[in-house]
């Protein structure tokens, strides 16, 4: 990064980036974030905004992707049967899955060239200016911020189920959740993604456990019992027609939802050009092979219809099967363990993003000042405050609609920025290439937009409150923050240093 900018660099129309940038002592001083003249930083702001770099290897990293989204094979996928039995379901997980691996192969790409903690609001920011690298940012943080409360209500759920500790009321579990796990990754990040690995490889277990019990009473029928409608289409392995297909979108999503969020540990990573490439793909794959695996033989053990509208579909697979009570138990544990990985994982996501906003100033700055241990404080409890109260609505099913609108909206700006970059910026180093290009990319962004539509046809009411509230962080981001951006933040940088590159042409 540039050591002696000698003044701020512009973000295009009507756009001021405040704060002189002067390597990593560059300081926001006063109202307007910069000392008057754009003076170097007196302040030590990016000082009191460090993470602790150098953490994880890529095994850690594969660890946040499998952590993150392993809640999804426990519970949550399986209301997609409601929508488009197990044809349809299949279908669009299959087209999901397709979505995700190409997406992530172009996110490997963009991680390797621009590791930052913003993740895929660093690539837009690069490729799309403030406005993009702000709009994809809220949506990526509104669907990490949304999604723990989702699980929160499961874990609730299942916890009644086991009957721990006499708890009959979900919110205590709810408080108890956020308070332990935000508290984890409050300690720091070596201690935190290490828990994560431990965490995501027993709910891994769990799984494996569950499939060898379960794949003896499988029973093809039982894929086929959801009653046919009188849909366009329909018939036993497409009850609901066609349209139940696209419907089943957000629910095939769950398998893989939050896997993205791997890019988000780039500047505590290990060589990020290596690792991250690594960590992502190693992830994406273990979780497809999870997803079809579960998809077929947990309704093909327990039956579709029933599968449906269950909160817990593995144990209530075996349960079902009429296999024995301690095998039952034993993955109602895992599940449990399952939920708390995903809960823990997407924490750490939700954190980042919000402290590499914080940080270049599209959020309050505050929430990017980091602790002795080098975690951001407030990026963990702010969100999770908002997460919590979201919780005691006990809506789970919506929570999970709103998490993912929120995160297909990211993934077609996310690969709309990749293919700007390769187009406008040929030249730029690319530790790793994606294969296929911008064709890759070109299929996730088809899909990512079909699966945008897909998530007002199951719940508009979820969509559109979902909408809202990104309107609303739009809005302030129009109004205010726009005109307070650090310059000296990393993601600010890259984006003065393409331009510098430009005029020198």
């Amino acid at each position: 990064m540039s050591e002696k900018t000698t003044a701020p660099p512009t973000a295009g129309p009507g756009l001021s980036v405040v704060g002189a940038p002067a390597g990593p002592a560059a300081a926001d001083h006063g109202p307007g974030g910069a000392a008057p003249g754009g003076t170097t930083d007196t302040d030590g702001y990016l000082a009191r905004r460090q993470l602790r770099t150098g953490t994880a290897g890529w095994v850690l990293l594969a660890g946040v992707g499998v952590s993150a989204v392993i809640s999804g094979d426990y519970a949550g996928w399986n209301f997609g049967l409601a929508e488009g039995g197990f044809g349809g379901l299949l279908v669009a997980t299959v087209l999901m899955a397709v979505m995700y691996s190409c997406m992530v192969l172009g996110l490997a790409e963009m991680g390797s060239a621009l590791p930052t903690a913003g993740g895929g609001y660093t690539f837009a920011r690069r490729a799309l200016g403030p406005w993009g690298g702000y709009a994809t940012g809220i949506a990526v943080l509104v669907e990490y911020a949304i999604a723990p409360a989702a699980i929160a209500t499961f874990v609730g759920a299942y916890v009644e189920a086991l009957g721990l500790f006499g708890i009959t009321d979900g919110w205590w579990v709810y408080l108890a959740v956020y308070a332990l796990f935000v508290g984890i990754h409050l300690l720091g990040v070596g201690e935190a993604l290490t828990v994560m690995l431990a965490v995501a490889v027993v709910a891994v277990l769990g799984l494996v456990v569950f499939l060898v019990a379960a794949v003896p009473a499988f029973d093809a029928a039982n894929l086929t019992d959801i009653p046919v409608s009188d849909a366009a289409g329909a018939n036993a392995l497409f009850p609901n027609g066609v349209l139940g297909v696209w419907a089943a979108f957000p629910f095939a999503i769950w398998f893989f939802l939050a896997v993205e969020s791997v890019p988000l540990a780039a500047e505590e990573a290990k060589d990020p050009a290596r690792s991250m490439p690594r960590g992502i793909l190693a992830a994406m794959g273990l979780l497809v092979v999870l997803a079809l695996l579960m998809l077929v033989v947990t309704p093909g053990a327990g039956g579709a219809q029933a599968m449906a509208s269950s909160g817990n579909p593995p144990v209530d697979a075996l349960a079902a099967a009429g296999l024995p009570s301690w095998l039952v138990t034993l993955v109602n544990y895992a599940g449990l363990v399952g939920l708390v990985a995903s809960f823990f994982g997407i924490v750490y996501a939700y954190s980042r993003q919000t402290f590499a906003l914080s940080r270049a100033g599209y959020l309050p700055r505050a929430l990017s000042v980091t602790n002795a241990r080098k975690a951001p404080v407030l990026a963990l409890l702010v969100p999770g405050a908002v997460g919590f109260l979201l919780s005691l609505t006990g809506q789970g099913a919506m929570l999970l609609n709103m998490a993912v609108f929120g995160a297909t909206v990211s993934y077609v700006l996310m690969m709309v920025s990749h293919i700007v970059l390769r187009r406008r910026e040929p030249d730029l180093e690319r530790p790793y290439r994606t294969p296929g290009g911008t064709g890759t990319t070109g299929v996730a962004l088809v899909l990512a937009a079909a699966a945008v539509v897909a998530t007002f046809i199951v719940d508009s009411r979820a969509a559109l409150l979902t909408l809202v509230v990104y309107a609303g962080f739009l809005a302030y981001f129009g109004l205010y923050s726009r005109h307070h951006l650090v310059a000296a933040a990393p993601e600010e940088e890259f984006a003065a240093l393409a331009a510098a590159e430009v005029d020198l042409r």
